[in-house]
């Protein structure tokens, strides 16, 4: 069967990552989570003092840009990919609200984003990949075969971030990360460097009200529909 490239974008705390991991696992492809990748930067930016409060130090960063490396190793009691920064796993730090409240001020900034899209490409050159973000079907991989649009109210996706660090034992806020939710799509939305929109070529996928269950057989029915056509 003729593998394909899936691209999966859509707002934050859509459920994208979740639904695109279990979509890699179940068709046999590598899972990259393009999200992760700006998360890993925004930590090496903290980690190196390249943050005072909310003001970042571009000029430090772009020197440093070509230090960075992430990369992606499948957990084996998870079954999922884990994030390693520089040879450093970083799963856990990169999802706390400490990265979570300035990722979207990294994600901004150009020379980031064409660094990741180099390393992203790299990574998907071969084919047979699952990624997602907020640029993968418009920027990354604009000839993906397959490409989804996630979408949620800001409500549902505030509650499951909250639940989802509650479960991970960190203390979360649901007005603090409903907070953060809204400025991440307004910023996301409206930065001059790779905006998030859908392609024109996207199926949306709306899961405000779907199951996980719901959510699995339709992608699977997508790519199944698509892999029929090539």
């Amino acid at each position: 069967m003729k593998r394909i490239t899936i691209a999966i974008d859509g707002h934050s705390s859509s459920g994208k990552s979740t639904m695109a991991k279990d979509l890699a696992r179940e068709i046999g492809y590598t899972y990259i989570d393009s999200g992760a990748m700006y998360r890993a930067v925004t930590l090496y930016a903290l980690q190196q003092g390249l943050f005072a409060g909310d003001a970042l130090d571009e000029e430090q960063l772009e020197q440093q840009i070509d230090r960075i490396r992430i990369s992606f190793r499948l957990n084996p009691e998870t079954g999922r990919p884990d994030t390693y920064l520089n040879g450093e796993k970083v799963e856990k730090e990169i999802r706390g609200m400490e990265v979570a409240n300035r990722v979207s001020r990294i994600a901004t900034l150009g020379f980031v984003r064409r660094a990741m899209v180099a390393q992203q490409q790299e990574m998907g050159r071969d084919k047979g990949v699952v990624m997602d973000g907020r640029d993968i079907g418009t920027v990354v991989f604009p000839d993906a075969e397959l490409k989804i649009f996630v979408t949620a109210s800001p409500e549902i996706r505030a509650q499951r971030r909250v639940d989802e660090l509650k479960a991970k034992g960190q203390p979360a806020s649901y007005a603090d990360v409903l907070e953060n939710v809204l400025s991440r799509d307004h910023i996301d939305s409206t930065r001059e460097e790779s905006p998030l929109r859908q392609a024109d070529d996207a199926r949306v996928l709306d899961n405000s009200d779907m199951t996980v269950e719901e959510q699995k057989a339709l992608l699977l029915q997508w790519y199944n529909e698509r892999v029929n056509r090539c």
